[in-house]
């Protein structure tokens, strides 16, 4: 049993019942980079690993009632027979160096997309309200469904996309969806995906019990913990850390100089520190103004008209 993988995966659970995302975006990425696993072997073992964590994340929302059970129906129709498609098309690539090698820029591109996605969702998250009763949702069984085969065929490949890619698709298709019932949704119809995912795996003998026993004996902990919090409030820090992370764990399977990454995720914590600072003093001034008392702009746009 390896205490630093599972230290690993503490933090990963934390993440995932948090924000719905980051098991394959951030785990099977940790073992490629970190514990030197090969990337068939990182995907087989993280989805496993997945199927048995996100049970318990799930749960949490679903006693809460967080969780839309007919986009859990219609995106798991078409979630499930797609990842075992996902993992067959894997297996007849083989899995010589240059298939590792491939699935590796596979999971650097959807990484990629994944923290593009959440920034997107971030910016959308900060125009609604995560409070409140919920919004009435109608739900859209073709677009859902659609959703569920290319969320299914992308996880069955890389084991990313279960949370990072389909909560943000979720996202453009419902956009009236709180947040929280966004990643109490998310976390259960991930359950059946990952597990069809995991099933196919053992099926082809890729599976390794030791990598994800590891993983989950701090995972179940970590998405407990993370999902109890997430049903009662957002997680905005976390989805910012999450983005960084997950730029600079795309940046280095894409094979990019470890200076330059540094030098780009940098930037992105510098940037993510000044705007929230611009937000926190904007914040502050509107929160000391005087009722009824107008801004210098608002002033100088009465005096032009």
């Amino acid at each position: 049993m390896d205490l630093t993988l599972a230290l690993a995966g503490l933090g990963v659970g934390i993440v995932v019942g948090l924000t719905g995302m980051g098991g394959g975006a951030l785990m099977t990425p940790l073992l490629v980079l970190v514990f030197g696993v090969p990337p068939v072997a990182a995907v087989s073992s993280d989805l496993a690993a997945s199927a048995v964590m996100k049970p318990f994340g799930g749960w949490v929302h679903a006693r809460r009632g967080t969780v839309n059970w007919k986009l859990v129906a219609w995106l798991c129709a078409g979630s499930v027979p797609s990842a075992f498609l996902g993992v067959l098309v894997l297996r007849l690539l083989g899995d010589d160096a240059s298939v590792q090698h491939t699935i590796k820029v596979a999971l650097g591109v959807a990484l990629l997309l994944a923290a593009g996605g959440l920034l997107l969702k971030a910016w959308v998250s900060r125009r609604q309200r995560g409070d409140g009763p919920p919004a009435p949702i109608t739900v859209r069984p073709v677009p859902t469904l659609l959703l569920g085969v290319v969320g299914g065929i992308i996880v069955g490949l890389t084991s990313v996309g279960s949370g990072s890619l389909i909560i943000v698709a979720l996202l453009a298709l419902y956009p009236k969806l709180r947040a929280n019932d966004l990643v109490g949704t998310d976390l259960v119809q991930a359950v059946p995906l990952v597990l069809s995912a995991a099933v196919g795996h053992a099926f082809f003998g890729d599976l390794h019990l030791d990598l994800t026993a590891s993983v989950l004996l701090g995972s179940i902990p970590g998405v407990l913990l993370g999902a109890r919090i997430s049903s009662r409030a957002p997680a905005g820090i976390v989805r910012t850390a999450l983005v960084v992370v997950l730029l600079a764990s795309a940046l280095k399977l894409l094979d990019v100089p470890t200076l330059a990454v540094g030098i780009v995720t940098g930037t992105a914590i510098l940037v993510t520190v000044a705007v929230t600072l611009v937000r926190r003093a904007a914040a502050a001034r509107d929160a000391t103004r005087i009722p009824g008392q107008t801004s210098p702009a608002e002033d100088d746009h009465r005096l032009s008209v």
